[in-house]
């Protein structure tokens, strides 16, 4: 028996919601399959995909997400350092590339963690 994590370190571990043991992403990273996950829990036996378009709603965190993340960079650039528009775009730009895949990941993370609850009893 292990001892119960906080929801934000299973989101951030990429855990399963249920029994917090299984991953919820296939090992090791592969860029050309990077959001491959299995189809079940392999602790629990949880359902990763629901239905059909389950991570539909991933794609607006994800937004919101890189939304509030890239004001906030260019905030930080045009007004505390000064720097112009056009380089301001090419470090967004940059970090977007470098950050897709985990944002994805964590808002599929997020997803999943607003319908499937904790279960002691899959621990």
């Amino acid at each position: 028996m292990h001892q119960r994590r906080s929801t934000f370190s299973n989101i951030i571990k990429k855990k399963c919601p249920r029994c917090q043991q299984g991953d919820l992403f296939l090992k090791p990273f592969n860029y050309k399959d990077a959001l491959a996950m299995p189809d079940h829990c392999s602790h629990c036996n949880q359902k990763f995909e629901p239905e059909p378009g389950y991570y539909y709603g991933a794609m607006f965190i994800s937004y919101i997400l890189s939304a509030f993340l890239f004001l906030g960079i260019a905030g930080v650039c045009i007004l505390g350092f000064g720097m112009s528009v056009n380089a301001t775009f090419a470090i967004i730009i940059s970090l977007g590339i470098v950050l897709f895949f985990y944002t994805a990941r964590i808002s599929r993370v997020l997803w999943i963690h607003t319908t499937v609850k904790y279960d002691a009893q899959y621990e």
